[in-house]
């Protein structure tokens, strides 16, 4: 992971997923897809650098991630 930084907080809608799994692909670590309800949750404390968020949430085809607390500060 990348050290020092802006974290942030990323959070599903699980009304928008489409169940793409981009989510999940990208950062395995952060995004789960159920496989019996073909959607995606966060795991963990769903914490990220704000740039690997970024791309997340501009990938989700459903539009359905979102970057919901920002200027966290984690010590690596």
């Amino acid at each position: 992971m990348t050290e020092g930084g802006d974290w942030v907080r990323v959070a599903v809608d699980q009304e928008l997923c489409i169940g793409g799994g981009i989510c999940e692909m990208l950062e395995p670590e952060v995004f789960e897809l159920d496989d019996d309800i073909v959607i995606s949750s966060v795991i963990g404390d769903g914490l990220l650098p704000r740039d690997r968020a970024e791309v997340v949430v501009d990938r989700c085809p459903g539009q359905a991630i979102a970057i919901v607390e920002e200027n966290l500060d984690k010590e690596l």
